[in-house]
């Protein structure tokens, strides 16, 4: 199943994942060609991984401006080229492409709708403090929202990126992600 690239795009924000960021390109590509990736000021091998892959929107800068601003830019770049949607994923490795149809089909049932992938963090691997980190955020979006979300902290998301385009967010880094929901949640 490939994504309709007139209107969905994938965004892959990294910083220093040369480890995992080629293999999660391709398994991306396996269900679209409509990638944007934002270095967001790599020092690894990042700009020679991305060179050597053709048919990528890329933004890039040298200064690391962490990831909220990374997705901002992802969705500026996104909107400019026509894009209503916008499906991210982590450059480390932890979501998979086989699960992108899961968000396709949800898109087309919901299109005003923000999505999280969810991801087990009751695993033996998850470190304590990512699981702690996710249980403190998601406590905090229920008190904000009253909503009950079981990974606020999931960078696998989609985001109907034409919805946002007007608002002014105030966080850059990690945040950002937690604060686009909470506005999310207040707006319905």
């Amino acid at each position: 199943m490939k994504l309709n690239t007139l209107k969905y795009c994938v965004i892959i924000p990294t910083y220093n994942n040369e480890l995992s960021l080629l293999a999660v390109i391709q398994d991306v590509r396996k269900y679209t060609d409509a990638i944007i990736i934002v270095n967001d000021g790599s020092t690894d091998n990042t700009e020679a991984i991305l060179a050597s892959v053709s048919g990528l929107t890329i933004v890039s800068y040298e200064k690391n401006q962490w990831k909220g601003k990374a997705l901002r830019e992802g969705f500026k770049k996104a909107i400019e080229l026509g894009y209503t949607h916008a499906i991210t994923i982590d450059s480390d490795g932890q979501h998979k492409g086989s699960d992108l149809p899961g968000f396709f089909k949800a898109i087309e049932e919901d299109p005003q709708a923000l999505f999280i992938g969810s991801r087990n963090m009751n695993q033996s691997n998850v470190p304590g403090t990512s699981s702690f980190g996710n249980n403190f955020s998601n406590f905090w979006f229920k008190f904000e929202t009253g909503i009950d979300a079981p990974d606020t902290q999931s960078g696998f998301r989609s985001y109907p990126i034409h919805l946002y385009k007007n608002i002014h967010f105030y966080t850059k880094k990690y945040e950002f992600e937690i604060e686009v929901i909470v506005r999310s949640a207040w707006k319905d």
